[in-house]
Order: structure tokens, then C-alpha cells, then sequence
């Protein structure tokens, strides 16, 4: 069960979370047993915007997008599936993030924890929009690993 992740900070943002609790959160979404990669890519509004706009037609920054890899033709025909292993990116908006945190009164460390868990989860192809079945199950996932990590139910309010 491993997970090679890349972090991204073209910003150089000082208030990210460390390295390895980047790392940490994200391995501990990772459900499968193969070997895999996901790059996780912090971003300021400018670029957080942008990319919501391109990809959801959303005029605002959101907290986190997930893009999950496609391959193409070529590595369909010529590779097995585990050498395909790259799970996609995923890309975190700090200000958002910073913001959602105090007006949720939860500690910082906590909502980045549970936005890498979920956006690595929707990865995996966990998804919350289609069904609230689908919603409850993925919840229910992001709860137990968040608990795993010694975190507090996310969905719980913090007033």
C-alpha cells in the first residue's frame, strides 16, 4: 500500500502544512494495495479561480478540485493497469481553505486533513453529487479515516 506523492507549492505559501502530514493524510485515504502517485498542488485564489472556472464553471475559488487521471490510447493498448498508476492531482486553494477553517471554528491542520482525504477519495472514484447514498458512503469513509488519524468528525460543527 503505497503512495507517491508530489507536492506543489509554486506559490511558496508558508502556511501550508508540512511535507510528511501532506503526505500522511494522503496516504491514509489511499484504499488500494498497488503502488500509485497523485501530485497535490497548493494554489492562491488567482489560480484556484481560474481552474474552477475552466473546469466547473464556478466563478469563485473553491476549496478543492480533483482531477482524476485519463490515459490515453497508447498507454491503454501498451500497459497493464498497475503500471498505470497515476491517480490524478489534486489542487487545494489555501486562502479558501484558511478562510473555511476559522469560520468553521475548526483547527487549520484539521480541514486540510479532511479536504486531502476527500479529494483523494473522489480519486478513487468516491463521489457525493450523483446519489445520497453515494454521499453517506463517502462521508462515512472520510469519518473513519479522519478518526483513524485521531481527527474529529468533520461534519460535526465546532460552535
Amino acid at each position: 500500500m503505497s503512495l507517491v506523492v508530489e507536492i506543489q507549492n509554486p506559490e511558496a505559501f508558508h502556511s501550508i502544512p508540512a511535507d510528511d502530514l501532506i503526505e500522511q493524510w494522503a496516504r491514509a485515504a489511499w484504499l488500494d494495495e498497488n503502488e500509485a502517485s497523485v501530485v497535490i498542488r497548493i494554489v492562491g485564489t488567482e489560480e484556484g479561480l481560474e481552474l474552477n472556472q475552466s473546469f466547473r464553471h464556478k466563478d469563485y475559488p473553491t476549496n478543492v478540485l480533483s482531477f482524476p487521471y485519463e490515459p490515453s490510447e497508447f498507454e491503454l493498448e501498451f500497459l497493464e493497469a498497475e503500471e498505470l498508476g497515476h491517480l490524478g492531482d489534486l489542487v487545494l486553494c489555501l486562502p479558501v481553505v484558511e478562510r473555511e477553517a476559522a469560520e468553521q471554528n475548526k483547527p487549520v491542520q484539521h480541514h486540510w486533513a479532511h479536504l486531502i482525504v476527500h479529494g483523494l477519495l473522489h480519486l478513487q472514484g468516491f463521489d457525493h453529487e450523483d446519489s445520497e447514498v453515494e454521499a453517506d458512503i463517502m462521508e462515512a469513509r472520510e469519518i473513519a479515516i479522519l478518526n483513524q488519524l485521531g481527527m474529529p468528525n468533520p461534519y460535526e460543527s465546532n460552535e
